[in-house]
């Protein structure tokens, strides 16, 4: 389960986040909010991208401040623009590459990085360079980059903002397949219902935290 106590978060003389208490059990768990809401920070905060200012956040046993290593082993995060996480020239560099910092026998290396392609179709890519990829297939491969390291939980900021209709659709069948705990940041309405629980983000506070069906209504009047 993830919990904030009292979480606060500044950036000079802005508060950012002010005074989070909450608990996520949901499996499935939308984050709204217009730009500079705070959904963003408050997705880092949930893989210690981000530390709290003051307050604690917790993933099971784990305090994102003091074990931040072992945290970040537990939850995968999937950045909005693929070119921040994909460090490697080929996909299959890349891939590996995750699975060399978790220390898999190298000898699984290949069966690994095979399956997690074929599972977001891009089989036989592993020699591909990255920059020659779409748009789309380079979130698909940062994605395989993050599953393939099978995270109890998966925190994703705007995953489908770069992704045409197809990608998004080929990228939310992947979520929803997963036995982690997601938790995603979106712009995007449509895709609420692919969620237990949505939190709506207003001036760094929750406004609202409910059902998706209410959750878009409440957005949907609230930025009419």
């Amino acid at each position: 389960m993830i919990r904030l106590r009292d979480v606060w978060l500044t950036r000079g003389e802005r508060v950012v986040l002010s005074g989070l208490t909450i608990d996520l059990p949901e499996r499935r768990v939308g984050i709204i909010g217009a730009n500079g809401s705070g959904k963003s920070s408050f997705a880092r905060l949930l893989n210690g991208l981000l530390l709290p200012d003051r307050g604690d956040v917790r993933i099971g046993a784990l305090d994102t401040r003091a074990d931040g290593r072992a945290v970040r082993r537990k939850v995968g995060f999937l950045f909005q623009n693929p070119d921040n996480q994909i460090v490697y020239p080929t996909v299959g560099e890349d891939l590996a590459f995750g699975l060399r910092s978790h220390k898999i026998a190298k000898e699984e290396h290949a069966a690994r990085i095979a399956e997690a392609l074929a599972a977001r179709g891009l089989s036989g890519m592993e020699d591909r360079l990255v920059h020659e990829l779409s748009g789309g297939q380079r979130q698909l491969v940062a994605l395989a980059g993050i599953l393939i390291l099978q995270p109890d939980v998966l925190v994703l900021d705007e995953p489908t903002a770069l992704l045409d209709l197809a990608n998004t659709r080929r990228l939310m069948r992947t979520l929803d397949a997963q036995a982690a705990q997601i938790v995603m940041a979106t712009h995007d309405l449509s895709l609420l219902d692919h969620f237990e629980r949505v939190l709506c983000f207003e001036d760094g506070a929750i406004a609202f935290d409910g059902a998706p069906d209410a959750a878009r209504r409440y957005y949907v009047e609230r930025n009419a």
